[in-house]
């Protein structure tokens, strides 16, 4: 079983990861959407697109996040017991 140590390290860097993966989402989006500024019916597509996909990125990302706020409190009660006022 690995220590509250080894989970913690691990949530954040996950964490990390997410929100680099986020970031890179929405700035792949705004490329393409400035990319195709110029073109009337596909920008209208386009930034549609962006705030569904920004929508989208930002739910699984608090999601996400929530879970591993999750297992790092249940590791963290393990290891500290349940008196833990956390």
């Amino acid at each position: 079983m690995p220590s509250y140590s080894d989970v913690q390290k691990a949530v954040r860097v996950e964490k990390v990861r997410l929100w680099c993966a986020w970031l890179a989402g929405n700035v792949i989006m705004l490329i393409i959407a400035s990319a195709t500024r110029s073109i009337s019916v596909v920008s209208v597509v386009t930034q549609t697109l962006v705030v569904v996909v920004f929508v989208g990125l930002t739910v699984a990302l608090v999601r996400t996040t929530s879970a591993l706020n999750r297992r790092a409190d249940k590791a963290r009660r393990e290891v500290l017991g349940e008196d833990y006022p956390g």
